[in-house]
């Protein structure tokens, strides 16, 4: 009797063994060194899928070079649509691992904790009341470009990808414009579920310290009042405090006041909009970056994200009804008419007014003057570890404020404009008849194209002349009312003051361009004709040549500035061409 018990133990830990091999992540038989590829990432997917009635394996897109965007959905219910999980009243969190391909922590911290969760039981009632959306890899086809040299600042794994797509562009500044697919892609599976907190993994860049992990939650000011406070008082302080006693401590994502240099000071931002948790946050949605340091051991770093991601989804199990109100009241506020009438801050910069002393666990370092370069050269040693004693100035301020309307007219013409608010969950209606409203217009001067392009585009700077006047729109305008509750997206594209706008990421710029010019035996004719019609023109004209010397000395350009004061003039020209309706009334009569 005695030997079947002892048998029967045996073969049972030999079944458990056999178990915990065949769901040994790549991470971990590689000895926490090596990260898998592609194919082998969706591999051990579907092999979860397969292998357990709470996980579904699924893609949501494709990438420009034909790869299928992976996604894993975790539901103890078997709840596998949002509809499902919108009618169990489950609170919805999406991870997102690999948006830079080379920083890869979050896919192999990721894989891991659905594994424990699904296949070992191991932490089972982090389902309770969390639905999990895991995707594994986004950046699919930066993450093929495969190698060991791809992040030169960065300890491990053995290789890794990219940091942009393969188009080259950097997906954490895209969810604005969301010019690639897979940034595309992101947005229907966002606005299908929208979740109500969000995590991004990376790694980071800048100076070396103590701390595994730094994270970012916002709660300076780009979301609703009682929402932030939630995200500081709540959420923040139990990530903080939890992190801290499974020994990882964290810190907020380090900005020095000079880069490289601790002993500067240290400040906090708000973060725009293109960013991944910026854009979650103007949508009343709580996001998390998360960004370990990039000379830690790879497995220390994937450990603490693990450690992160478990504790954030503890938060989330106890806070998802309270969590739940606070969004839906937010969502109410955005597209309340109180919220239009508070002025709408659309940048922020950091805040040296006041100021903070704190603890911050670094390493000894020196300056010193590099006989290679002439530049300053930091010298860190990780063997001597300290605490400094540091300044933190850890307020932000607005440095733009926009008056918002109660809507927006966009003409038809503007299709990818109108296109990327449909992707954002922007709802709007087409005008079937042509409509002459009184609306807020805007005429850019003094543009300024950025020189070097970032991001594919060459962003521009401007100046904006408002005014009230009456303008036609054709039939198939869309009437984009602000009374819903991606108001506060909405703002952050369509007014031209936005850092984030459309408008400055060019997508106008064919109406910054003069189309019809005229010949110089035309207005030289035409010139004098004016002037003497208009004496006043003369003095205007000679006053702009005494405080222009380039214009004095260029003959065409002053032949263009008498055109311009012609009717011959393109009365559009630098106009913006979406109107903002002031008056509700002038909406009532157009869907009259």
């Amino acid at each position: 009797m005695k030997l079947i018990l002892v048998l029967s133990g045996f073969f049972l830990m030999l079944q458990l063994s056999a178990q915990d091999t065949a769901f040994q992540t790549y991470y971990e038989k590689s000895h926490y060194l090596a990260t898998p590829r592609y194919a082998e990432t969706i591999e051990f997917c579907k092999k979860l899928d397969k292998a357990s009635p709470i996980l579904k394996y699924t893609t949501f897109g494709k990438s420009p070079q034909g790869r299928d965007l992976p996604l894993l959905i975790a539901d103890k219910n078997g709840n596998f649509t949002a509809e499902a999980v919108r009618k169990s009243g489950n609170a919805v969190l999406l991870i997102e691992a690999c948006i830079h391909a080379g920083e890869c922590d979050g896919k192999d911290a990721g894989l891991m904790l659905l594994r424990d969760i699904a296949i070992y039981k191991k932490s089972l009632p982090l389902l309770d009341h969390v639905t999990i959306l895991f995707i594994p890899i986004l950046n699919t086809d930066g993450h093929e470009r495969f190698g060991p040299y791809n992040r030169v600042n960065q300890n491990g794994p053995e290789e890794m990808g990219w940091r942009t797509t393969a188009q080259n562009l950097n997906l954490n500044r895209d969810f604005m414009k969301a010019d690639a697919p897979e940034m595309q892609a992101w947005h229907k599976l966002y606005n299908e579920w929208l979740p109500e907190f969000f995590v991004d993994c990376h790694v980071t860049d800048g100076a070396d310290f103590q701390y595994t992990m730094t994270y970012a939650l916002e709660t300076n000011g780009c979301m609703e009042k009682n929402l932030s406070e939630w995200t500081r008082n709540i959420c923040e302080s139990y990530l903080v405090s939890e992190m801290k006693k499974s020994g990882f401590p964290v810190f907020p994502y380090v900005e020095f006041r000079n880069w490289h240099d601790p002993r500067s000071g240290l400040t906090q931002t708000v973060a725009p909009p293109m960013l991944s948790q910026g854009y979650t946050a103007v949508q009343n949605r709580p996001g998390l970056l998360i960004e370990t340091h990039m000379l830690k051991p790879y497995k220390a770093r994937v450990t603490s994200t693990y450690t992160m991601l478990t504790h954030t989804i503890e938060i989330l199990n106890k806070e998802y009804k309270s969590l739940q109100a606070l969004e839906t009241k937010a969502d109410e506020f955005t597209a309340s008419e109180k919220f239009r009438k508070e002025p709408f801050p659309v940048s922020f910069s950091e805040s040296y007014a006041d100021s903070t002393q704190i603890e911050f666990l670094g390493f000894e370092y020196t300056i010193d003057t590099s006989d290679l370069t002439g530049g300053l050269w930091f010298k860190y040693n990780n063997q001597k570890p300290t605490v400094w004693q540091l300044t933190m100035f850890p307020n932000c301020k607005a440095d733009k404020y926009v008056t918002l309307p109660e809507a927006y007219l966009i003409p038809p013409q503007c299709i990818s404009v109108i296109e990327g608010l449909q992707l954002h969950g922007v709802k709007m209606t087409k005008l079937n008849h042509e409509v002459t409203c009184s609306v807020k217009s805007s005429r850019f001067g003094k543009m300024r194209w950025q020189q070097k392009p970032f991001e594919g585009h060459h962003k521009l700077t401007y100046e904006l002349a408002d005014s009230i006047e009456q303008r036609t729109f054709p039939a198939g305008t869309m009437l984009v009312e602000m009374n819903q509750r991606t108001a506060r997206v909405i703002a952050h594209l369509l007014e031209p003051a936005s850092p984030d706008s459309y408008a400055s990421w060019g997508f106008f710029d064919a109406y910054l361009e003069q189309k019809e010019y005229s010949e110089s035996y035309v207005m030289e004719t035409l010139a004098r004709e004016m002037i003497q019609k208009n004496p006043s023109l003369k003095a205007e004209f000679d006053q702009k040549k005494a405080a222009d010397k380039n214009f004095d000395a260029d003959p065409d350009a002053m032949l263009n500035w008498f055109y311009s004061k012609s009717p011959y003039w393109d009365s559009r020209l630098n106009l913006y061409p979406v109107g903002r309706i002031v008056n509700r009334s002038e909406i009532d009569k157009i869907k009259q």
